[in-house]
């Protein structure tokens, strides 16, 4: 089981204490660092910025959205970033939801799949420079020839060559044809909500994608990125108690009434009547109410949580269940400590 750091995205004000974080797990063993974004900070700046400090470690995008630039831009983000690193990026995508998509960046968020599929070839395109970059559409069309064009666009291959055609491309998927779509043509998973009493049900949609003509990889050489907080405690139901107003958060509050993929996710884990209820007394500004219906199996399904041994014991069951790295939070250097003697021993 390897390691991530994941400093997510930014609330009011930059964290404080992220390089402290980075060169922690650097010396503790983690194996990446992950920054994400929603609408504020973004994903690609903080791993330049703080990731110019090490050596050693991945650094990930957990997620950029695909609505946020072209597939031609975070292509570029993408190779600057692998060389300013020496050949340590990955490159992590989402599609996020209506509610970012269509409120924030003014796009459409119809045909998720298809328009992942397409934007995920491009950069491909572009990473290989092997010919000018074209592309059919119909979401990113190159060259542009469509209202408004001039009929003076060129195909371009990009003028600096990219230190690797083969920039690890990560998906965050929670849907059974997304997570299918990711095994087929991306390097790794990025699972939000894991839980690993539902593996074989993951197993299904990965394995379908794995059998399409012309999948990337295997099972063998895929990886699997769960977001997993990771808990030391003695105090198991305090530490439980204490995370169910984030779980209500997410199930209720993260997303439109009509469409919350993390919803969709604790429904799928059998949770359906408790987010319909967390839903609605979260809409309603219930929020404490809402953090009281969840359950504790809501929160130990997707985290780990208990004394060292516990932990340990967990961490193996995840492993066997196929994931190959935890994506965790830390407060402080202190935890990043703890949590790499639990985890990695």
């Amino acid at each position: 089981m390897k390691l991530g750091l994941q400093l997510g995205y930014w609330g009011a004000q930059p964290p404080a204490n992220v390089p402290e974080l980075i060169a922690a797990a650097e010396a503790e063993g983690f194996d990446a660092v992950f920054a994400a974004e929603s609408w504020g900070s973004d994903a690609f700046t903080p791993l330049a910025w703080w990731g110019s400090s090490t050596e050693r470690v991945r650094l990930g995008t957990s997620v950029v959205q695909i609505s946020a630039r072209t597939p031609t831009s975070t292509a570029m983000h993408a190779l600057t970033l692998d060389h300013l690193s020496g050949g340590r990026a990955i490159l992590g995508l989402g599609v996020s939801g209506p509610q970012v998509v269509e409120g924030w960046y003014g796009q459409p968020f119809t045909k998720p799949l298809a328009r992942t599929r397409e934007y995920v070839s491009i950069i491909r395109k572009v990473l290989s420079r092997e010919e000018p970059v074209t592309s059919d559409g119909p979401h990113f069309p190159l060259p542009y020839t469509g209202p408004g064009s001039t009929g003076l666009g060129k195909p371009l291959k990009p003028i600096t060559h990219p230190l690797r055609a083969d920039i690890p491309i990560w998906l965050g998927a929670e849907g059974p044809k997304n997570v299918a779509l990711t095994a087929e043509i991306a390097d790794g998973w990025l699972a939000i909500y894991y839980s690993p009493r539902l593996a074989p049900m993951y197993n299904e949609w990965l394995d379908e994608g794995f059998a399409r003509t012309g999948a990337r990889r295997s099972r063998e050489d895929f990886e699997v990125a769960a977001t997993c907080q990771v808990i030391v405690t003695d105090d198991r139901a305090a530490a439980i108690a204490g995370l169910k107003p984030i779980t209500a958060l997410y199930v209720g509050g993260m997303g439109a009434p009509e469409l919350n993929f993390h919803a969709q996710v604790y429904t799928r884990m059998g949770y359906g009547e408790q987010v319909e209820e967390i839903g609605r007394l979260f809409r309603a500004g219930r929020k404490d109410e809402a953090a009281a219906v969840v359950p504790d199996e809501m929160v130990t399904e997707t985290m780990i949580i208990g004394n060292v041994d516990e932990v340990r014991a967990d961490v193996k069951r995840w492993a066997d269940a196929g994931v190959t790295m935890l994506l965790v939070s830390c407060r402080d250097a202190d935890h990043v400590r703890e949590l790499s003697a639990a985890v990695l021993g």
